[in-house]
């Protein structure tokens, strides 16, 4: 039996070993090449992607996005393990990007903090469209109040860059939700921190930008 390690094979060979093919296949080549270009990670869904180049059918673009959805996950894991405390944006953001990694829609996470500043729990408040978010400061804050926290960092991600070159600076909305979350924490005693956008490798912080 033939044994291999997978960190070990190229872009192409991953791409064959998930799919199936060999890896002298045009499709396996056209779609590693692409998978592996950090257009996509922001870009197009990763089924549409894998139809348009890997010419695949529903089964195997469910096994790429199980294999994408696993790799998330693992580096969240491995992120959280390194996060026991949350002192800085940068630090916030080492928590929380892995999982918005290859995101094309908005995804509008909390990371929920005690009196220490330990993470008590990461939580993704919502989902919305390629550049919007809803969110409602219920539910964010039923959660943190479950986990009795003292404070809470809020984040989201712009993978459209807003759709006008802005890139992960914050819209008026933001600014906006912003406020409104701010007010809602005061009331139940639950400070909000800060509030980081981030678009591909750039984040902005609104609380060291002033703009909170």
């Amino acid at each position: 039996m033939k044994h291999f390690t997978t960190d070990r094979q190229s872009d192409v060979e991953l791409v064959a070993t998930i799919l199936g093919r060999q890896t002298h296949d045009e499709a396996c080549t056209r779609l590693a090449t692409v998978l592996a270009t950090d257009g996509w990670l922001g870009g197009a869904p990763l089924a549409e992607v894998a139809r348009e180049y890997g010419n695949v059918g529903p089964k195997s673009v469910a096994k790429l996005e199980a294999a994408v959805e696993l790799g998330r996950r693992a580096l969240a894991a491995r992120a959280a393990r390194r996060s026991a405390t949350i002192s800085t944006p940068e630090d916030a953001v080492a928590l929380v990007k892995p999982m918005l990694v290859g995101r094309n829609r908005e995804h509008f996470m909390a990371i929920a903090l005690s009196t220490r500043n330990s993470v008590l729990r990461v939580i993704e408040v919502s989902i919305g469209s390629l550049n919007a978010s809803i969110v409602h400061p219920r539910e964010l804050f039923k959660e943190c109040v479950m986990v009795s926290a003292a404070s809470v960092v809020l984040l989201h991600n712009h993978p459209s860059g807003n759709g006008d070159g802005a890139g992960a600076s914050p819209s008026g909305a933001d600014l906006q939700l912003t406020r409104r979350l701010v007010k809602a924490g005061d009331v139940l005693g639950v400070e909000v921190l800060d509030h980081i956008i981030l678009c591909g490798d750039e984040f902005i912080s609104l609380r060291d930008s002033g703009q909170m």
